[in-house]
């Protein structure tokens, strides 16, 4: 559970935390990191405090994320609309994404799973990277789990 940030999810081991201030639009903007790793995969969720709610920066700081991720693995930044679970009830919409390239100076094979969503004042990017692609009831769980509150 991380209340700092309005979400539950389920991780695999004891997550790593991280900070950092990213530019999105010419705007610096906080981003929350919290990561786990398990086998030969990272199991992440990233949050993105907006400095307010406007619908302007809501799609830039989601296209952000989505073209990012995309880019990482050198792919086209397709996604597809999806519901994503609300704690207390109900569902708000969102984006996911299953991309698949090379990633890094040695190009190894990777495939992301990724959904996107913005909910208050935050943009969420739940994600799973992986060196070889998962069993879709390993993928299935973990976004299952990812609430918001």
């Amino acid at each position: 559970m991380n209340n700092d940030n309005a979400y539950t999810v389920d991780l695999p081991a004891r997550p790593g935390n991280d900070q950092r201030v990213v530019q999105i639009g010419g705007k610096p903007m906080q981003m929350a990191m919290q990561t786990a790793e398990a086998g030969d995969a990272v199991f992440a969720v990233g949050t993105v405090l907006l400095p307010g709610d406007d619908a302007a920066t809501q799609q830039a700081v989601l296209d952000f994320l989505r073209t990012g991720l995309a880019r990482n693995v050198g792919a086209a930044p397709e996604a597809h609309p999806v519901q994503i679970p609300l704690a207390a009830g109900g569902q708000v919409p969102g984006l996911e994404m299953k991309v698949s390239g090379a990633a890094g100076s040695q190009h190894e094979a990777r495939t992301v799973y990724a959904r996107l969503v913005v909910h208050g004042r935050h943009v969420y990017e739940a994600a799973i990277i992986a060196s070889k692609p998962l069993q879709q009831e390993q993928v299935d769980q973990f976004f299952s789990s990812f609430q918001l509150f």
